[in-house]
């Protein structure tokens, strides 16, 4: 018998190829092969009935033709797309465009959580019918979205700008970086003081102690003329241990990795992006670099442990570190997030004794990184919990007390594998060990040094990729297969921008989000997101149907689209009132929204077409720029050469645009010399796609030298170029010997 093997994807397809014998034959649908067409909403809204209208996708084309070929000679047809709503409905999509009918060929659906020869040939022997119900819920999701943003977009259009597009999700998650922005921009510092004391015990042993409590109340110390007060009054002090608190503290491992965790903890341990984290753990998945699939399925909001991997993992520690390393019982966790399906398994090796340094040399190394990250949670999970000794010591000076803690690691247990990465070095200092000399209680100690230093509070932190996904798994918003996709979305609309790793929302992203909170809550109330993901999953478990739950969301929004469209004026969206008046003409100025973001205009357009920038910097960098030009005419057409904006700032062009399009190309040179080809010289660029500045030669494309670190003036002895590395620690180093100088 010829039986034909569906998957989504070739690496999918060449490692299940592996495991089976000559009458399997293995091909990739290469994801979806039918969707929703571009052209119009292709939604049944005239009946009720919601039916989406499904065409093959144009890129397709040659695969469904090659896929009818093989399925026509075939005697059994297998789909074995992923086991998520996803994967069944490419499944259902499949069938419909290879035209198979009921009943002419043997249709099976298999599913796996690993691509491994065991699990395959498991799966084979197990076939079930494709579950309606998952596509349903897939289908409910699609149908969904379209109607947002076939429906809000073009309203967008016309109130705001050409272009701009909403959805359900990314909406929601450019409303939390929005008010997280606005929550930094209204944030008042607070002056306060440290005082810290080192002290000596009189075994010479030196160890610090933070100002604790002022006649038993919490230390505040909000001032410089407080703190010198203090430290007049501790200057002849007697400085005596008051309590030595001595306890065992036990800490648990973490629970093995899920999607958002996954994505969470590469972004602080490896720097990697949610993109790039899913990018590499389908690799990883499909086994392209392996005999066989290296993780479980990575799509997955679940902590459960297949049993045979918990006993497999046990054996591996024994062996590896030792029989105390392993607890008496195996560990077993419970999920707890909003709205969590738990329908798979945790992200795990496949095979626990396949060790990280195993496959070093034959994958890639951040593939390799992110298989060692899962390996090393995996284990420790099933570790023995770390034993720690704490130490906290009071100590009296007059009405002052001063405390000092350290630990020590008593035990390693799961901390032999495994540590976890931290969201700034505040919260690492914290949670950083200490080691105090003896202290013994009611012992005099010498005062060394008495400092204080200056703090100011912090404003809460711009969201990373990782903590936005945390915050939408905590609201229930999402599920693991779209926190990649909807940040990607977001910046790639230009509602969001990247910072230092940090998401800050852009003009546009401000205007929108403003426009939606204001006229449609529903859609980004973070609430009424979660509650449709809900019915989602009641859909997903055949309590609801798919277009009732549809119907008694698009009714009234349809509604609210029709008596905004005709009811909000778009002056009153995009035009902000000033106190500025037109230098030019008279009339007050106003802010608008432009396509690289705000900036001041005259309310009298078209007949005045005066326009300034927000920033007044640039402002005064324009009109330097305009003084400079001033006189200078095209060379192509002979009009005068005007200051214009940009996505990448201001330039010089023709003010005859758009029937001459000259642009006056404007070389930041640093002044330094090409280190490869020595005769052009450093400029400043930016990248086309990330917009990420970096450092290229001007004698581009003779000579193609690069750099994301920033050359400096000084030259190293052996005469090459110093550029200057920005990471947890900048360094300076020199391109041509290596060297590293001092900053």
């Amino acid at each position: 018998m010829n039986k034909l093997v569906i998957v989504e994807s070739p690496a999918k397809a060449r490692t299940i190829t592996k495991f089976l014998d000559k009458k399997f034959t293995v091909r990739a649908s290469m994801g979806h092969v039918r969707d929703l067409p571009k052209s119009k909403i292709g939604i049944d809204l005239e009946t009720g009935s919601f039916l989406p209208e499904y065409i093959l996708s144009r890129d397709k084309t040659k695969v469904i033709s090659e896929l009818k070929k093989l399925a026509e000679k075939a005697d059994d047809i297998i789909l074995a797309t992923d086991e998520d709503r996803e994967g069944e409905a490419i499944a259902w999509h499949l069938l419909a465009a290879l035209k198979i009918k009921k009943g002419e060929k043997k249709i099976e659906r298999i599913v796996f959580h690993e691509i491994t020869k065991s699990a395959i040939e498991n799966a084979l022997k197990n076939p079930r019918e494709l579950d309606r119900k998952l596509i349903d819920a897939q289908q409910a999701r699609r149908v969904l979205d379209r109607l947002v943003g076939y429906e809000l977009s073009p309203l967008l259009w016309k109130k705001i700008r050409y272009g701009l597009s909403a959805g359900r999700v990314q909406s929601v998650a450019v409303r939390l970086i929005v008010e997280r922005e606005r929550e930094i921009e209204k944030f008042k510092p607070e002056e306060y003081w440290s005082i810290a004391a080192n002290l000596e015990t009189p075994r010479d042993a030196e160890f610090s102690a933070e100002l604790s409590k002022i006649d038993s109340k919490k230390a505040e110390v909000h001032s410089k003329n407080e703190a010198e007060k203090i430290e007049m009054d501790l200057k002849n002090a007697e400085w005596q241990v008051q309590k030595v608190e001595k306890k065992e503290r036990l800490r648990r491992p973490a629970p093995p990795f899920i999607t958002s965790t996954l994505q969470a903890e590469a972004a602080r341990k490896l720097g990697f992006s949610v993109k790039k984290t899913m990018m590499l753990a389908q690799r990883l998945y499909e086994g392209s670099d392996a005999e066989e699939g290296l993780i479980t399925y990575m799509r997955t909001d679940s902590t459960n442990i297949a049993s045979s991997a918990v006993t497999k993992a046990r054996s591996v520690i024994t062996r590896k570190f030792g029989k105390e390393f392993v607890p008496e019982k195996s560990r077993a966790f419970t999920k707890k997030t909003k709205g969590a399906q738990e329908a798979h398994e945790a992200i795990r090796p496949t095979d626990s004794a396949r060790f990280p340094e195993l496959l070093k040399d034959s994958l890639e190394k951040d593939v390799f990184r992110l298989y060692e990250l899962i390996w090393q949670r995996f284990l420790a999970c099933q570790m023995s919990d770390a034993l720690l000794d704490q130490t906290g010591v009071d100590i009296t000076a007059k009405d002052y007390i001063f405390r000092a803690t350290g630990q020590i690691v008593k035990f390693a247990g799961w901390l032999a594998i495994y540590s976890r990465g931290y969201d700034s070095k505040e919260e690492e200092a914290k949670d950083s060990e200490r080691l105090l000399p003896e202290i013994i209680e009611n012992e005099i100690l010498k005062l060394l040094e008495l400092k204080s230093e200056q703090h100011f509070t912090k404003p809460p932190a711009r969201y990373t990729e990782a903590t936005l996904v945390k915050k939408l798994e905590s609201e229930g918003i999402g599920r693991p297969s779209t926190y990649a996709p909807t940040i990607s979305t977001v910046q790639n609309r230009g509602y969001i921008e990247k910072v230092d790793r940090s998401l800050k929302p852009t003009d546009t992203g401000c205007v929108v989000n403003d426009f939606l909170v204001k006229h449609f809550p529903k859609i980004v109330d973070y609430k009424f997101t979660a509650g449709m993901e809900g019915q989602l999953d009641e859909v997903a478990g055949g309590k609801l149907k798919w277009n009732e739950v549809i119907g008694s969301f698009y009714k009234p929004f349809h509604a609210e689209i029709e008596t905004k469209t005709e009811t909000i004026k778009k002056e009153d969206v995009v035009n902000e009132a000033t106190d500025e008046v037109c230098d030019k003409c008279g009339k007050p100025m106003v802010v608008k929204l432009g396509r690289f973001g705000k900036f001041l205009s005259c309310s009298g357009y078209p007949d005045c077409k005066n326009a300034k920038p927000l920033d007044k910097k640039q402002e005064a960098a324009e009109t330097e720029l305009s003084a400079k030009i001033a006189g200078k005419k095209c060379p192509d057409c002979g009009k005068d050469l005007t200051v214009k904006r940009g996505r990448f700032g201001m330039f010089v062009g023709c003010s005859g645009y758009p029937d001459c399009k000259f642009i006056e190309k404007k070389m930041n040179s640093t002044g330094i010399k090409c280190p490869d080809c020595g005769k052009g010289e450093l400029t400043e660029k930016f990248a086309r796609k990330t917009k990420k500045k970096f450092w290229g030669c001007n004698a581009y494309p003779k000579c193609k030298f690069a750099s994301w670190d920033e050359p400096q003036k000084q030259a190293c002895e052996c005469g090459g170029v110093v550029v200057l590395k920005r990471g947890k620690q900048e360094k300076l180093i020199c391109l041509k010997c290596g060297k590293e100088r001092k900053l």
